[in-house]
């Protein structure tokens, strides 16, 4: 793990604040990463499994919407998620070549688990924040965001 009092390397003195949003990223993966591993689970899986828990029975294509990430990535998360026993694909009724995902009992049984997980993750996270710079914290990441997302409409000619 890397030391968060470390200088950041110089070809980053441009970008001090992308360089600290990249460090706490790998540091927060990474420990997300180890608790995931103590409930067999990947990286990512524990989205897919919070959205079905919240709404069972989603399309494939539903589900890579609310989750954003790639095809192929959901894709190979749910393979595998379906050989591990926590959720089936089978061929929607009404498209054929819409897959629809629904949890299995195990899958279900996840629900504390993940919450757990999450809840561990966030009080370690903010172990040195009070409330203030926790709500702080979560507006700025969320203008960062919004500013990666929006970066390129201003180079988008009007519609």
């Amino acid at each position: 793990m890397s030391n968060p009092s470390a200088p950041h390397p110089n070809t980053a003195s441009k970008g001090r604040l992308s360089y600290a949003v990249f460090q706490l990223a790998r540091a927060h993966r990474g420990y997300s990463a180890a608790l995931l591993r103590d409930m067999d689970l990947h990286p990512g899986q524990e989205l897919l499994l919070m959205q079905l828990l919240d709404k069972d029975g989603q399309t494939q294509s539903e589900l890579l919407e609310s989750v954003g990430l790639d095809h192929s990535t959901v894709s190979k998360a749910l393979r595998r998620m379906q050989e591990a026993g926590l959720l089936t694909r089978e061929r929607a009724e009404h498209d054929q070549r819409a897959l629809v995902v629904r949890l299995t009992d195990k899958g279900r049984s996840m629900r504390e688990p993940i919450s757990a997980m999450w809840a561990a993750l966030e009080e370690t996270s903010v172990k040195h924040l009070n409330a203030d710079q926790i709500e702080s914290f979560i507006t700025t990441a969320q203008a960062i965001e919004k500013a990666i997302a929006d970066r390129d409409r201003a180079d988008r000619p009007a519609e």
